[in-house]
């Protein structure tokens, strides 16, 4: 791929740079250019500088991290290294260290052969759009090819032993002080990924009884017929085991899926509703709001209303919704997917940290999950994935939105329509909610096929 070739598309996404692991954006060389732009950027004042790097169990993470290292430590700047760790914990770390930056090499919920990059600022923070494009200027442009410290002035690698205890410990303090999980029985289910240590340390040290699956990574196994994508598995072992609840994480542990006593989903949209009002009922919601995106369900509004909660709305990405939490001053938010967001508790979505809020309000209610489940009614909905070979702005395809002004049409104003393309994957996404199962398949179906005849 040339240079210019790959000026012609945004090297970052919706969540970080992605794609397939050694293939471009995601070589060796174009990493280790990538590292030393980070570096450049987050160099700042006259202290020795230090940028914090995690992944996840998948095998090119290994090819990512030396990379990534080579280019930071040869701007001068050192890399702490703490070895497969969530998300968030990443971002925790890279705060209690007091380091410059955080940097996370994952592909969440992707299969093994893609991979990402994800950025922190030392605050715990993703990255605002415009230092992610002075990145993406940097490591194409070539402006810092001549910047090349030398001798004592280069960068050092470390490794970091207590990262797992400190976020272990950050983790826990989530949950109220005082109480415990003694007499629960947890089934969690780590994908293979970079919670297969710390998701179960966590529970056992509160008390819960744990039956822990996907804990046994090999570096091609990650959200392999497990975890928060498939949660199957957890079902059917909460009901085997009689367990309390079911908790199932993605690759890097930011998002996470429940199950409840009796092997029913509940996904983010009903953890927003049972949260929000909750903290509703105990005074911890200041403005009386919780952060949704576009796709979660129109029931999470209706179930909200009835306690006096509004429902504010952003695009697709956690990210997103925690600019808007920010910025509004918003405690909770979240995605339909599972990124759950507890800014009083973390500055990132995290499963862990949402596993826990829900057991605390178990414990409060003495009510079982799938009882605080039911508070929220969900309108029937369709989502569809379609892959297509490239994205074409929507509304330059006329099939495409025929079918969608359609659809709107029949649903007379008593549902959504909502197509997009996704942010980490080549796939366009289609959802459509209304009354009627059946009407909305098919109305889902006619978008669908025109967007196959239009895209291939």
């Amino acid at each position: 791929m040339t240079e210019k070739a790959k000026l012609s598309s945004p090297l970052f996404g919706t969540d970080g740079v992605r794609g397939t692991a050694n293939v471009e954006p995601l070589t060796v060389g174009t990493c280790v250019r990538l590292g030393r732009s980070v570096a450049h950027v987050f160099k700042r004042g006259s202290h020795r500088h230090r940028i914090l790097i995690g992944k996840d169990t998948r095998l090119s993470g290994y090819m990512l991290e030396n990379a990534l290292v080579a280019g930071i430590c040869s701007m001068g700047v050192d890399t702490l290294l703490v070895g497969p760790l969530p998300t968030p914990g990443i971002a925790y770390v890279t705060r209690s260290l007091r380091a410059d930056a955080g940097i996370v090499i994952s592909a969440s919920h992707n299969p093994y052969q893609d991979n990402g990059i994800k950025f922190f600022s030392g605050d715990g923070f993703k990255l605002p759009d415009d230092l992610e494009h002075e990145i993406e200027d940097l490591t194409f442009t070539g402006r810092i090819d001549d910047i090349r410290p030398t001798s004592e002035e280069v960068g050092r690698a470390k490794r970091i032993d207590d990262a797992q205890g400190r976020y272990v410990e950050f983790v826990k303090s989530s949950f109220p002080r005082g109480e415990t999980l003694d007499g629960l029985k947890v089934v969690i289910d780590c994908a293979h990924g970079a919670a297969y240590k710390v998701g179960p340390w966590v529970l056992r040290e509160l008390g819960a009884d744990v039956i822990a699956l996907g804990v046994d990574p090999d570096g091609t196994n990650i959200n392999e017929n497990s975890g928060s994508m498939h949660p199957e598995l957890t079902a059917e072992t909460v009901r085997e085991v009689g367990a309390d609840l079911g908790v199932c994480l993605d690759g890097d542990a930011d998002r996470c899926i429940l199950i409840d006593e009796r092997g029913g989903l509940v996904d983010g949209d009903m953890v927003l509703a049972i949260c929000g009002r909750v903290w509703k009922e105990q005074g911890r919601l200041p403005t009386n709001t919780v952060v949704a995106t576009v796709m979660s369900n129109y029931g999470l509004d209706t179930s909200l209303q009835e306690v006096g909660v509004a429902v504010e709305r952003t695009q697709v990405g956690d990210r997103h919704v925690v600019e808007k939490m920010r910025a509004e001053g918003h405690e909770i938010g979240g995605e339909q997917s599972g990124h759950m967001v507890f800014l009083n508790h973390a500055t990132t979505g995290d499963g862990l940290v949402t596993a826990l809020q829900i057991l605390s309000v178990m414990r409060h209610k003495k009510r079982p999950l799938s009882e605080l489940a039911g508070w929220m009614t969900r309108m029937p909905q369709v989502l569809e994935n379609i892959a297509v070979a490239e994205r074409q702005p929507l509304d330059e395809l006329p099939e495409v939105c025929e079918a969608i002004e359609a659809a709107e049409a029949a649903l007379s104003g008593q549902g959504r329509v909502l197509v997009r393309y996704s942010g980490t994957q080549p796939l366009a996404r289609v959802m459509i909610e209304g009354q009627d199962q059946e009407h909305i398949q098919s109305l889902a179906d006619g978008i669908v096929a025109a967007i196959r005849h239009s895209l291939g």
